[in-house]
Order: structure tokens, then C-alpha cells, then sequence
């Protein structure tokens, strides 16, 4: 098992990414703490690791409340005396253009896919500097590296995702803390609902995938699994500030 008796909290594994996440970690040994703003769906993700022989627990909180996101992560720490993985993975996707997006879903967005990030990170690496090492992985997108048609607010926030996690390496791995972002592609779960609804429906996200994508389909989670287990364990030890892309090939088109 590469990360046995390991504390990781995992951000948005409700459901989803998130969740194929915090299953394959405690697979692999970790505690996982399922960090998740529904409760049914956190416990949900608890239950799968637990049954599968894992460890977990969850949290039930707004990652996008400071406080609560603070006290939330200080009663984790104090209860295991440190972290030695975070996986910022909550986010949500508004779509609209710049004449079209609505004022408070950017600002959702910034809150949850880049604010989230920067909080939860700078309340755990106190804890991380003190031990000499850690793990922070952040999740950006493929849109973090390409432009999506009538996104801004998704696709600005996941570029600056990506400009965090390079300035977080530089800053930190003096410290022993690697900080690398991870950028999946189209993967077939609820989260790109409003992206397929901008597109005009179900039919017409898949004739899009076949074109754009190389390999011609969605992802599956389990695909994006793999990749996070690589950058959180000691597989990647020698890399930081670095952007895994997970995307069957549509950004080299």
C-alpha cells in the first residue's frame, strides 16, 4: 500500500472525480477525510471506503466558508496531528460568455474553484512546513489549459488554478511540499451538466467528444483515478509545479 497510515482530505469527493479519489487513496492505505457540502453524499463516499476494508471519515462543510473550512481542518489536525495530503478537487462550472454569465455565478466560481483552493491550502501548510513534507494536488481542467466556447468564468478560474500551484511549488518546496495541478478532460459525470445544456443536449456533447477528443470518447472516472494516486503518493516524487493533463489527447489538436 504506497500511502499506508497517511492523513489525506480530499475536497468535493461526494461524488464523482472527487470520490474515485478518496477511494483509490484509502485503497492505498490512506485515512481519507471526505470533505463534501452534502452530508448525504459525503457519507455515501465513507460507506464505499469502509466496505471496501478502507478508512475514512467525513467532513460536512462549505469549502467556501473561511471559518468553518478553518475550524473544520483544525479538529482534523488535532485529532490525527497532521496532514499529509490535500486534494483541493471542489469546484463548479458556470457557463456564459462574457455578456452572458451572471455576475454572482463568476463570482462563485472564483470562490469555489480558485478561493477554496488557496484557503485550504494555507491553513494546512503550517502543519506540512512543521513536518518537513506534504502533498497539495489541485484540481484545474483541461480548460485550464485550452479556452472553452462560452465559459470565461470556468475557464479564468482554471488558468489561475494552474498560476497558483506553480507559484505555491516555488514557494514551498524548500519545505519538502510538492504542489502540482491535475487537469482532466471530459469526464462523464453530472458536474458538466451545465456545459452539455449551453451545447444543446446530450447528443450534441458527444458528437462534440468524438471530434475534439483523439480517443474519441468521455472519460471514465476510474481514468482519473490513477493519475490522482501518481501525484499524491511517492510515484511523483520528484515532481512539482508541474500540470498533468488527463485528456485523451484534445489539447495536442
Amino acid at each position: 500500500m504506497i500511502l499506508k497510515d497517511r492523513i489525506a482530505i480530499v475536497t468535493g469527493s461526494g461524488s464523482g472525480i472527487g470520490r474515485a479519489g478518496a477511494l483509490i487513496m484509502a485503497r492505498e492505505g490512506a485515512h481519507v477525510i471526505v470533505v463534501d457540502v452534502d452530508f448525504t453524499n459525503a457519507n455515501e463516499t465513507v460507506g464505499q471506503i469502509t466496505a471496501a476494508g478502507g478508512s475514512a471519515e467525513n467532513l460536512v462543510v462549505d469549502v467556501t466558508d473561511d471559518k468553518a473550512l478553518e475550524t473544520g481542518l483544525a479538529a482534523i489536525a488535532a485529532r490525527h496531528g497532521r496532514i499529509d495530503i490535500l486534494h483541493n478537487h471542489a469546484g463548479a462550472q458556470v457557463a456564459g460568455d462574457l455578456e452572458q454569465v451572471a455576475v454572482d455565478g463568476f463570482d462563485r466560481s472564483w470562490s469555489l474553484n480558485v478561493r477554496a483552493h488557496f484557503m485550504a491550502s494555507r491553513f494546512v501548510m503550517p502543519l506540512m512546513k512543521k513536518a518537513g513534507k506534504g502533498v497539495i494536488l489541485n484540481t484545474s481542467s483541461s480548460s485550464g489549459v485550452l479556452y472553452d466556447r462560452e465559459m470565461i468564468a470556468y475557464t479564468t478560474t482554471k488558468h489561475a488554478v494552474i498560476a497558483m500551484t506553480r507559484q505555491m511549488a516555488g514557494d514551498y518546496a524548500r519545505f519538502g511540499i510538492r504542489v502540482n495541478a491535475l487537469c482532466p478532460g471530459w469526464v462523464d459525470t453530472p458536474f458538466n451538466q451545465p456545459f452539455i445544456a449551453q451545447m444543446g443536449g446530450r447528443d450534441a456533447i458527444e458528437s462534440y467528444i468524438s471530434a475534439k477528443v483523439p480517443l474519441g470518447r468521455w472519460a471514465d472516472v476510474s481514468e482519473i483515478a490513477e493519475p490522482i494516486l501518481f501525484l499524491v503518493s511517492d510515484r511523483s516524487s520528484y515532481m512539482t509545479g508541474q500540470v498533468l493533463v488527463v485528456d485523451g489527447g484534445e489539447t495536442v489538436v
